[in-house]
Parts: structure tokens; sequence; C-alpha cells
């Protein structure tokens, strides 16, 4: 089986395509029509079809629940409804408009996403679109699957719980190279339109994982999260949060943030050189 509108040729393997997996395969529809049907979700992304609202979504998603990011996105496309606008507006803003969300590195990638959107237009090429800041491999593909309908191939959190519950059911250390040979079947046994199809997994694997069927580890690439409470991210949210109130020392800092000043010091080293926050004298404060 030949997938030829992909951005790379995409070939199932000769015993996928005969049928060792018919009987999970047709399990799997089957159960994937029956709940998209009933139960599709109305996210505010899905409404669009336009590809930097699309990455908006996309890069607020990664490591964010889809509860948390619908309202920072609402607000978000509002305050910066193109990639121009985004592109103009000062780093402080759209920090600002990220707080919440955590992992802020994201934000500043999005905009420097939108200031090379806003030169060339958004690229239609999936490895175009890769090339972009804060967007990989997954992300590429979600973006040109939901934006122009593209039959690409790839895996997600949601995606990877769905065939792991119906195709691997006792099997550990599964690699998602096993599972986008099977997407890939899914995708064209379904006769769903792309977009549609992986809505509908997505759908279909996020109300699994609210039964209580939690999948992932059962993944050769899972990594469970570190703790939030203590964490150097969470301490780069704390300085974010005041610099965004006003520039600051560094014993300011430490006055206002219950951390001690060397991990201070060091979170503040690693913000100053990825370029969220700037040096100047001895004060600190968000990049221009």
């Amino acid at each position: 089986m030949r997938f030829s509108h992909m951005s790379a040729e995409f070939n199932v393997p000769r015993e996928f395509s005969n049928g060792v997996y018919n009987d999970c395969m047709k399990e799997l529809l089957r159960a994937l029509r029956k709940h998209y049907s009933a139960h599709r979700r109305n996210l505010p992304w899905r409404k669009t079809r336009d590809p930097y609202k699309i990455l908006v979504s996309e890069v607020m998603l990664q490591q964010t629940q889809v509860e948390r990011v619908i309202p920072y996105y609402e607000a978000f496309v509002e305050k910066f409804p193109t990639a121009r606008v985004l592109a103009a507006a000062p780093l402080s803003q759209v920090l600002s408009a990220w707080q919440g969300l955590g992992y802020n590195r994201r934000a500043k990638f999005l905009r420097e996403a939108a200031k090379l959107i806003s030169k060339s237009g958004f690229p239609r090429a999936v490895g175009e679109i890769e090339k972009l800041p804060a967007v990989g491999y997954y992300t590429a593909r979600a973006i040109a699957v939901f934006a122009w309908n593209y039959p690409e191939v790839f895996v997600e959190t949601n995606i990877r719980t769905v065939f792991l519950y119906h195709c691997f059911p006792n099997r550990r250390k599964v690699a998602d190279k096993e599972i986008l040979v099977l997407v890939a079947e899914a995708m064209v046994l379904s006769k769903m339109e792309p977009r549609d199809f992986y809505a509908a997994l997505m759908d279909y694997g996020a109300s699994l994982k609210k039964e209580g069927i939690k999948l992932n580890s059962k993944s050769r690439h899972y990594a469970p999260q570190s703790k939030f409470e203590g964490s150097a991210r969470q301490l780069r949210g704390a300085i974010l949060r005041e610099l965004l109130k006003h520039h600051a020392t560094l014993s300011v800092l430490a006055h206002k943030i219950p951390r001690n000043q060397q991990e201070l010091a060091h979170e503040l080293a690693r913000l100053t050189a990825e370029g969220l926050v700037a040096l100047r004298g001895r004060y600190f404060s968000i990049s221009e």
C-alpha cells in the first residue's frame, strides 16, 4: 500500500496489508466511528482552516491539556489575530498573554515563527513548516492535516493510546514506527477525510484516558513528567511573572521569590541565554 500524496513516500509492510491486524483494525475503526459520531469535541481551533491559528493551537497543546488551552487560545487569537500582528507585538505582551500555560519559551518561539510567516507567507510543504521555530515532526504534520487536509501520518499521545489499546494489548515497549504503519493503514480503511480521521482519533484517545485507560507507559518513547513543585520550570515562571511587572535586580527578585539566590542566578542566566530576559547594568527585564 502506497501513499503518494504525503510529504515522503510511505509504504505499509505487506503483512499488515494482507490482514494480520484485520481484527484489531475492524474493531478500532468501528469504535472510532461510533465515538466520533456521538462525542465529537467542539474545539475552537477546529472551526478554522487558518494555518496560523492552527499553529497557535498546536504550540499551546504541546505539554498542556486541552481544557486548559481553550481559554488561552481564544484570548490569544483575539489579541493576536494574524501572524503579522503577533510578529509586531513586544515580547512582554506575548508573554503576558501566555502566563499560566507554562513552558514560556513556546511563546517566544511562536512569535519568532510569526515573524518568518509575516515576511514569507505560511509554508505549505511539511518539510518547510518543520523549519519554523517551535515546530517539529508532529506539529508540522498536524498543521498540514488540519489546515489543508493533507493525508500525513503522525502519532501523538491520544492516537498512541488508541492503537496501544486495540492493537497491542499484550505488548510493552511499542515503538512509534510500528504505530505509524497502522495509522497509515487505518486512515485509508476509514475512508474519512484526514482532518476528520485525526480529530476522531484524538477525541477517542482522550475519552479512553478519561475512562482510566492510560497506556502510554507501554510506549518505547514514554518518559514520566518531572514534578512541578520546586522545579526549575516553576522558578522560571515566577521570575518571568515578576519581570513582567517591573525590571528588577537579583537581590530584589531574591526578596520576592522564595528560592535561594544561587538557583535564581542560575535560571536568570538560562533565561538570558535563551533571549527571554535581558540584563542592563544590574537590572533584569523582559527582552524586547
